[in-house]
């Protein structure tokens, strides 16, 4: 009897996590993701002592992650994500540029969001983040060259086609921070 028991608990909490699925993935696809998408096949360095699959490394970027999205903390972000030694891993190149950009720093954050681009040229949270980054600057219509990026990438229904259509529709000079 208390075998069945378990099972039936275990059954009801697996069914229960697969039908989240999709909503927790819909929250972590939006502002980005706390797992590193793999580089593209030709960019896959395996010289590097830290690869994207290591626990450890991962751990590490979701720490990160964390500090960004959930406290705001971008200056150590920024640390963590750089004591990865791993900046040539698009989505923590990204990431730096994101944390930079939003401290002001937007010298830096071109640099990183540029770095991401080099490393994989159709990494879509990039090219949301960096068309950000151009509306900010007053480079409106850079920026709808990076929406119609995305678009191709993604397509016109994703999370960041829509944050960076969203902040295109505002007007001009409000003062807006993305």
């Amino acid at each position: 009897m208390k075998k069945s028991a378990i099972r039936i608990a275990t059954l009801a909490l697996c069914a229960m996590a697969v039908a989240s699925g999709p909503l927790l993935l819909s929250k972590a696809y939006a502002a980005g993701s706390e797992t590193p998408s793999s580089p593209p096949p030709d960019k896959k360095k395996k010289d590097k002592s830290s690869s994207i699959e290591d626990p450890k490394f991962l751990a590490a970027y979701r720490t990160a992650y964390t500090s960004i999205y959930d406290r705001g903390d971008y200056a150590t972000a920024i640390q963590q994500l750089k004591a990865l030694n791993r900046e040539d891993v698009a989505d923590v190149a990204n990431l730096i540029g994101y944390s930079y950009r939003k401290l002001g720093n937007y010298q830096a954050s071109k640099q990183y969001y540029e770095q991401a681009l080099a490393d994989d040229p159709n990494h879509v949270r990039t090219w949301q983040y960096y068309g950000l980054w151009q509306l900010e600057q007053g480079n409106r219509e850079q920026a709808k060259y990076h929406l119609d990026k995305v678009a191709q990438l993604a397509g016109t229904n994703s999370a960041e086609y829509r944050s960076l259509a969203d902040a295109l529709e505002k007007q001009p000079g409000t003062g807006l921070v993305y």
